[in-house]
């Protein structure tokens, strides 16, 4: 089990990236226009790095929904490897099945 405040962290990370991810992406989209003047484009800029370092969505780190492991993460089921083989063993995964010979 992952420390609880990594886990906190993370989550208000995941918040601030949605509250702000409409005020990031205009500002991205003026800096990225070529047709515009490169002063406006420059003051986009400046107020984009002026925005919270953890409204980025490169700061949000993935984690198992269960026990909130950073690592072997499996996006499309969002836990962890081990996570993953535990639930595989007793069969609470539907259409996975853990392998014997």
């Amino acid at each position: 089990m992952a420390k609880k405040s990594s886990i906190e962290k993370n989550n208000r990370r995941i918040k601030m990236v949605e509250s702000k991810r409409e005020r990031r992406d205009a500002l991205r989209n003026i800096v990225k226009n070529r047709n515009l003047p490169l002063e406006e484009r420059f003051v986009a800029s400046m107020k984009l790095s002026r925005e919270p370092r953890d409204s980025s969505m490169c700061r949000v780190r993935n984690r198992c929904e269960i026990t909130g492991r950073p690592r072997g993460y499996y996006r499309k089921l969002k836990m962890s490897r081990i996570a993953l083989r535990d639930l595989a063993s007793f069969g609470q995964i539907p259409g996975i099945v853990k392998s014997s010979w």
